[in-house]
């Protein structure tokens, strides 16, 4: 056995292993559509593999030469639709169709020239050039620029211009041989089967890594939202707007907001209608609120906005905005004559003040709020006037029929 021999069947028991591993990662993610493709991939890399052990026994070797050339390209086709779905990005199908049976084509009649050339070499490497390059342009289109995406736009050009240089690189290392059987015992055999290992073994790699990690995001983002109002949770508001004060100066306000009356509304109408107000009050937060805005359903009917950069009249304004809103909503599953409030205590951070000490002036404003009849939004006092007032409900006949 060459080395080059020796390489191509390492490189098929590695495009085993990630065909397997990209199949398991698809199966228990059903909703990932890029897994398919990467499994694909390395399905069509094995059949590739296999066609250039399979060459030199054909009796017809222009059929198994633009055999084998077509399974590369589907794998690095599949490649790139499966980069285009993780990061977004459009398919044209149509083109990606015409393409690929353009290339196949062009390398049916390309057989047919002098063995050993540039021209006939270009024309079955560059086409993998062009799929790596589309793979490398689709995460650059998306913007996004986490180590892993930069190290994969890397990888997917350096992997184009290897395919685009192979052909001279042919030509340095004494040829590519004279035929078939003779390719797989030239240096520049196993000099491009070797890099095709590093190449595949990388990118892999790196996709798997890209998998995973987005696959903990979702995990993560599951966490820390909500899922009847599609907003935070108490932990995700906390994780995000804690670490804004702790690093910034600037000001910053909070408005906290409890939906008036809101267990007559589960007991007079049901637990559905009652889920209904929630997702009403949730929606309105995230449609008025800036996005810079962290918006959150803190437990109940209790929500959150923090507002970063913002002061105690922006954030009363806003507050203000949302409260008038609300009250003229018609809730599904309520009579068209009724209709839900919400009251609202706002507090502007004050020098150093951390998210807890923000919050609790915020809560003793909402309790004012409460105590002056509701539907209304009060203004946090100063920190050291701050004391947090009775229950709202003490004193009323409500209370005391209770």
């Amino acid at each position: 056995m060459t080395g080059a021999s020796f390489i191509l069947a390492i490189n098929l028991f590695i495009a085993a292993l990630f065909a397997l591993a990209f199949f398991l990662v698809g199966v228990s993610n059903r909703t990932d559509r890029a897994a398919p493709c990467f499994a694909l991939a390395y399905v069509c890399g094995m059949a590739y593999i296999a066609s250039e052990f399979v060459l030199p026994l054909q009796d017809i070797p222009q059929f198994a030469y633009t055999a084998g050339f077509a399974s590369f390209l589907g794998a690095v086709t599949a490649v790139s639709c499966g980069v285009s779905r993780r990061y977004g990005q459009p398919l044209n199908w149509p083109a990606i169709g015409l393409f690929f049976a353009a290339a196949t084509a062009a390398n049916w009649f390309g057989y047919l020239l002098p063995h050993d050339t540039v021209p006939r070499n270009l024309i079955y490497q560059a086409p993998y050039a062009v799929m790596q390059a589309w793979a490398a342009w689709s995460i650059v289109a998306s913007r996004r620029r986490q180590s892993i995406d930069i190290g994969l736009i890397a990888l997917f050009a350096l992997s184009a211009v290897q395919f685009l240089t192979k052909p001279f690189a042919a030509i340095l290392l004494g040829g590519s041989g004279d035929s078939s059987s003779t390719y797989l015992a030239t240096t520049y055999a196993l000099y491009s089967q070797s890099l095709g290992a590093m190449l595949q073994v990388a990118t892999g790699l790196l996709m798997l890594t890209l998998l995973v990690r987005d696959m903990l995001v979702a995990v993560t983002e599951r966490s820390e939202t909500d899922p009847l109002s599609a907003i935070f949770n108490r932990r995700g508001f906390e994780e995000r707007a804690a670490p804004s004060m702790q690093h910034s100066s600037l000001p910053a306000a909070l408005i906290l907001a409890d939906l008036d009356a809101f267990k007559s509304i589960n007991d007079g109408y049901g637990h559905d209608t009652g889920d209904q107000v929630i997702i009403a009050f949730a929606r309105l937060l995230r449609e008025t609120a800036p996005n810079k805005a962290i918006v959150a359903r803190l437990g109940g009917e209790e929500f959150a906005v923090f507002l970063p950069e913002s002061n105690l009249g922006s954030a009363r304004l806003l507050a203000e905005a949302i409260r008038t809103t609300f009250s003229s909503l018609q809730i599904p599953g309520l009579p068209v004559f009724v209709r839900v409030t919400a009251s609202f205590g706002v507090a502007e951070r004050m020098g150093t003040e951390n998210l807890s000490d923000l919050r609790r002036r915020a809560d003793a404003a909402l309790y004012g709020a409460k105590r002056a009849g509701r539907d209304r939004v009060v203004g946090a006092m100063m920190p050291d006037a701050d004391t947090m007032p009775a229950h709202p409900l003490s004193g009323t006949s409500l209370a005391r029929s209770a």
